[in-house]
């Protein structure tokens, strides 16, 4: 039973284009498809990078008032 299930199937293309600005900005460098080639450092450097812009677009909405 696979639990990676996108609840909004439709944002695939936008969080693959995220991941793969995540990963420019950290210096690795992602291809189209299979990326299983990448170390543990590698891979936990993107999702940290990602996690940190998604915590910065939040706070920064809610600064700004806005409750989405």
């Amino acid at each position: 039973m696979s639990r990676n299930k996108k609840l909004v199937p439709q944002a695939k293309s936008a969080l693959d284009k995220f991941k793969m600005e995540a990963a420019n900005e950290v210096g690795v460098n992602l291809t189209q498809g299979y990326n299983g080639d990448l170390t543990s450092k590698q891979a936990g450097s993107v999702g940290g990078q990602m996690v940190k812009k998604m915590i910065q677009s939040y706070e920064q909405n809610m600064a700004n008032g806005s409750s989405n």
